[in-house]
């Protein structure tokens, strides 16, 4: 072999390691840039499902309590079915009413604001308010 073969030889050897070396490379960097954690897909359906579930505000849990109203599953079903109903109508904010008791919603937000009993009910205006849901 002449010195030129043997110098073309080594050119092309020496290429391939290097183009080997680069692929290598930015195999590491794809690998290594992935993030850790759970994917976004995860997050995005988590933050959707917590979206349609009603909330309570702090407010709403203080008058809950003070005013001795005790609401079961069935209650909550009904409240968020309401909250649904006043979403499909367009309304933004909603006056819930379910049996003896009366609840302020923000539709967009899906949180009741406040709550109230016939007893706290008497002679009241509900100001703020665009529909009513009666269940």
């Amino acid at each position: 072999m002449t010195n030129r073969m043997m110098n073309n030889d080594y050119v092309l050897r020496r290429s391939n390691v290097l183009q080997n070396e680069k692929v290598n490379q930015q195999k590491q960097k794809q690998t290594s840039q992935r993030p850790f954690g759970p994917s976004f897909q995860d997050v995005l359906g988590k933050v959707q499902q917590s979206g349609k579930e009603v909330k309570f505000s702090k407010h709403a849990m203080s008058r809950l309590q003070t005013r001795n109203i005790n609401l079961d599953q069935k209650d909550l079903e009904k409240i968020e079915g309401a909250v649904n109903k006043a979403a499909s109508k367009g309304i933004k904010e909603a006056l819930i009413l379910m049996d003896n008791k009366a609840f302020i919603a923000n539709v967009k937000n899906r949180t009741i604001i406040t709550a109230a009993t016939d007893d706290q009910l008497k002679e009241q205006v509900f100001t703020n308010i665009d529909g009513a849901v009666i269940v």
